[in-house]
């Protein structure tokens, strides 16, 4: 468990828990599922003690459940936000953009998003944030925090987040962020898959882990659609929330509303993007099947024309195998050279007034 008191343009790490809160500032207490699970009960009394409520059974469950799906709820002392986070499995390896591409490499490269459920409880002091036991957001934040107040921060601004929901909403955009890092390297990949989808002399097998890549882009779909439910829930909170009289403490709350509607622009790109990687599998599979009906058509093609070639010339050869006397050339020393002549002619002139209509053409 962290625990760190921001208080205006300061930041400061405590070894424990307070007995009451600080004069000014809020307290962000992050740790992990194990860690909430093991000392809830202490965390309970610290919360009733700073805040004068602890949290709701429901929400404790909640808060435990690494399945739920991503949700915003709320009470009288605070907000809860669950959300599953986009982001690559600790000691997975990030594929090579310049490896070759196939449906196996895709399928890693989306089974190794992460999805585990964040909590997060927001009061109007305190933050409590959970987390699963491989996350590094918590560890990022709480390095970059700490980069902020010393002034090394190189990303932008350095100034401290004002209040718990701002903190929360940074670490939402984080989360959302970490996967819009991957949409290229996703997106090369199945373009690249496309290619060898329509490579006549590629012997395509992976279909397994190519249907398998597309059930996975449909549960990530989900996933994001039950973010900004979840976001877009608490953006219609946040516009409930009683008025300031103070004008500082109005722009903070607009702050939060413009962060808000951030976060919420992130998802919906993350959707959009994995709504298009979907829409491009599916493309690739029903392209692949119409290239392999057109190469039968060529084929079929061809071996029509073939046989409309040959079709005369076993006519001719039936009718002079046919057992009679009478038939002309057949007592003539010539007339063998003759047939193969008048066969030649035929075929030839087939072949060509078939090339000519392009039917033995290669483009059609």
């Amino acid at each position: 468990m962290r625990l760190f008191l921001l208080n205006g343009e300061q930041l400061s790490e405590l070894a424990q828990l307070p007995q009451d809160l600080p004069a000014s500032g809020y307290l962000w207490v992050g740790l992990s599922r194990e860690e909430f699970s093991l000392r809830s009960l202490e965390l309970q009394l610290a919360l009733q003690r700073w805040c004068g409520a602890p949290l709701v059974d429901l929400h404790v469950s909640d808060l435990l459940n690494a399945q739920l799906p991503s949700h915003f709820d709320y009470t009288s002392w605070y907000d809860l936000m669950i959300f599953r986070r986009l982001a690559t499995m600790p000691g997975t390896e990030t594929p090579d953009e310049e490896a070759p591409v196939s449906a196996a490499v895709i399928e890693r490269s989306l089974q190794a998003i992460d999805t585990s459920p964040v909590g997060f409880a927001v009061f109007d002091r305190v933050l409590l944030s959970v987390h699963p036991g491989d996350c590094q957001v918590r560890d990022f934040f709480a390095n970059r925090l700490g980069q902020m107040h010393e002034g090394r921060d190189l990303r932008g601004s350095n100034r401290l987040p004002a209040s718990p929901a701002e903190l929360m909403l940074r670490m939402l955009n984080h989360m959302v962020d970490s996967y819009l890092d991957l949409r290229r390297l996703l997106t090369r990949q199945l373009t690249g898959l496309q290619r060898q989808l329509f490579d006549p002399h590629s012997n395509f097998r992976e279909w397994p882990a190519l249907l398998t890549a597309r059930d996975t882009l449909h549960r990530l779909e989900d996933i994001c659609e039950d973010q900004r439910s979840a976001v877009q829930e608490w953006l219609d909170a946040l516009a409930e929330w009683p008025p300031e009289n103070d004008a500082r403490a109005e722009r903070e709350r607009e702050l939060l509303r413009v962060r808000s509607r951030d976060v919420l622009e992130h998802v919906e790109r993350v959707l959009s993007h994995v709504r298009r990687l979907e829409s491009s599998a599916e493309s690739a599979v029903q392209m692949h099947f119409s290239a392999l009906g057109h190469r039968t058509n060529n084929i079929m093609r061809t071996l029509t024309v073939l046989t409309a070639i040959f079709l005369p010339l076993n006519l001719i050869t039936g009718i002079f195998g046919m057992n009679f006397d009478t038939l002309p050339l057949i007592h003539k020393a010539t007339g063998f050279w003759i047939a193969v002549g008048v066969m030649c002619g035929v075929g030839l002139g087939l072949g060509l007034f078939f090339w000519r209509k392009r039917y033995l053409s290669s483009q059609s």
